[in-house]
């Protein structure tokens, strides 16, 4: 009897050691909010998702632009989609409607370093859309890894005060802000520009300050709309000017997103590199 109570007294004694020491592993794993590294978790939304690893870096916050590198199957293991493969991480502004729901949501729960795993249920990813490689209500799972947060620049309008608007008769106009000696825009030439464009009511519709990146294209060879690639031609290197472009240099009669059809468009344009 004896004997059984020390081997009873000794496991009991083990039990507590074992459960003491996961304890500590647990508090060691734990992020900020006290979830622990590993556990699933439900939001409201039904969005599940799992943080394996935390980093050190950022919080990802609405309005943000962020760097992810994901892999994305379906429940079956079927993979879709990979930025891994590409070699090159998906940048998009967190919370702006750019991606999936389940995305905007569950990145926002992440830090720059941070690895998770994302299960989204139909409804915050394609719904009852059937696409090439996803077939209609799927649960999406990705692995995802946020690599950067960029916070936004917020654009400010150019001061056009006192300064000379020149028709050129095409349906352009446009107003220099400065005089540079950089480099002059030639036919083919690829140029790196910064903009953002406004409707007339001063409505932003796009602006690649925001986002932290000129956008660039080869002149001349219709990869932008008609306004631009006459306005642009006109700036040296380093020059800024507003461009007011009519619709039929612009949309036109269609409507795109968020620039109602037959539109006057105005963007506030840097040349940043001439190639």
């Amino acid at each position: 009897m004896k004997k059984i109570t020390l081997l009873a007294l000794f496991g009991w004694m083990l039990m507590v050691a074992t459960k003491c020491n996961d304890k500590n592993a647990t508090e060691a794993a734990t992020d900020e909010s006290g979830v622990s590294l590993g556990d699933t978790i439900t939001t409201d939304s039904g969005l599940k998702y799992i943080i394996w690893k935390k980093g050190d870096g950022q919080k990802a916050e609405a309005g943000d632009n962020v760097s992810v590198h994901y892999a994305g199957r379906l429940t079956n293991g079927s993979p879709f989609d990979d930025s891994y493969k590409r070699g090159k991480p998906f940048a998009f502004p967190l919370g702006g409607g750019r991606v999936i729901k389940g995305w905007d949501e569950g990145i926002a729960y992440l830090s720059v370093g941070d690895s998770a795993t994302l299960i989204i249920p139909a409804e915050l990813g394609y719904g009852s859309m059937d696409r090439p490689t996803i077939p209609a209500n799927s649960t999406l799972i990705f692995d995802v890894q946020l690599m950067d947060v960029k916070k936004v620049i917020k654009p400010v309008p150019y001061d056009v005060t006192g300064k000379d608007t020149i028709f050129t008769g095409t349906g352009l106009k446009y107003i220099r802000m400065n005089q540079t000696d950089g480099a002059s825009v030639t036919a083919g030439a690829t140029v790196s520009v910064h903009y953002t464009g406004y409707l007339l009511d001063g409505t932003v519709f796009d602006s690649s300050v925001s986002r932290g990146e000129p956008i660039s294209f080869p002149i001349g060879e219709s990869r932008v709309i008609k306004g631009w690639d006459e306005g642009i031609a006109y700036l040296k290197v380093g020059e800024k000017a507003r461009l007011i472009i009519a619709p039929e240099l612009g949309y036109g009669a269609r409507d795109m997103g968020p620039i109602p059809a037959n539109s006057t468009l105005v963007f506030d344009v840097e040349l940043v590199d001439v190639k």
